[in-house]
């Protein structure tokens, strides 16, 4: 009978089993770390929180292509019996309603612009210059985006009106602004902190001012962060309702505000409501389509250093 020493017997026990690779599946893909029991039962619920989704928006499609007395029955149908483009017709004819489509694109866009340019200034001198209460302008813009945005409403619409800016787009338009413009800041900042400092020595050592550095070496840097940025706070304000409702007259109010002129004493147009609901979304979507290429660039640029 041959003794085993002990040290050699610990160091058998603690040799680990070899793995067990995974069998491929039938189409030669290889699942590792989950079971087919596992891989079904979450695609199952992918496809039910997807359905889940999708539904209100398929929902608003189909009522917007039904005529009036098949909206109202009382069994819904889910495509429509006799599909029309009636609501759509209507919703183009009604009052005000290419009034308020040009009104609701000039407040956007100076909206998102002037957010754009006082946001990256103000990002720009917090990520690349060094100055006291730096740090609590930082958490001020952070903390300003906790406060609801209608707990200002009341102060906001009698400073307005002292600086006679009620019931106008610039007045509108400056409220837009400031709404989106904490979110611009802090985002921008986290872009513009992730440029190397090392570009900009490298720009001034070869003659260039402050201003040359910025224009040749920042901005185009950050362009994929302000394509980014710039998608926020067009859906922001292109969406917003309660403000320019409460600020200003029918006659300059935007798209959004519009839809409300749908429900009247006499019961709700349910119809011309989810087309004119389609059409309002058709702007954000064709913007989205313009930049789609630079989004994906722009949420990512920035989440390295900041």
């Amino acid at each position: 009978m041959v003794a085993t020493a002990p040290g050699r017997a610990s160091r058998k026990s603690a040799t680990p089993a070899p793995r067990r690779k995974a069998a491929p599946d039938s189409d030669g893909t290889v699942t590792v770390g989950r079971s087919k029991a596992g891989t079904f039962f979450a695609n199952l619920a992918g496809i039910v929180f997807f359905v889940i989704m999708i539904f209100p928006v398929y929902w608003v499609i189909n009522t917007a292509f039904k005529p009036g007395p098949e909206v109202l029955q009382f069994t819904p149908s889910f495509i429509p019996e006799h599909p029309t483009l009636d609501n759509f017709v209507s919703a183009f004819k009604a009052p005000l309603f290419k009034e308020d489509l040009l009104n609701g694109l000039i407040v956007t866009v100076l909206a998102v612009i002037g957010a754009l340019v006082v946001g990256f200034m103000a990002a720009l001198a917090i990520a690349r210059f060094q100055f006291y209460g730096r740090k609590a302008i930082i958490l001020v813009v952070l903390a300003v985006q906790l406060v609801p945005f209608l707990a200002l409403l009341i102060p906001l619409f009698l400073m307005l009106q002292k600086a006679n800016l009620t019931n106008s787009l610039i007045g509108v338009s400056i409220t837009y602004l400031v709404l989106i413009l904490p979110y611009t800041v802090w985002t921008l900042r986290g872009f513009i902190a992730a440029i190397p400092r090392e570009l900009d020595e490298a720009a001034l050592i070869d003659g260039c001012s402050r201003f040359q550095t910025f224009w040749r070496i920042i901005l185009p840097l950050t362009g994929p962060g302000l394509v980014a940025t710039s998608v926020y706070g067009f859906i922001q304000a292109w969406n917003e309702f309660i403000i320019i409702n409460t600020l200003n007259s029918p006659q300059k109010q935007n798209l959004m505000a519009w839809l409300l002129q749908n429900q009247t004493n006499r019961g709700t147009a349910w119809g011309p409501l989810m087309a004119g609901a389609i059409i309002t979304s058709i702007p954000v979507v064709i913007f989205f389509l313009m930049i789609q290429r630079n989004i994906a660039a722009g949420l990512t640029a920035g989440a390295v250093k900041g």
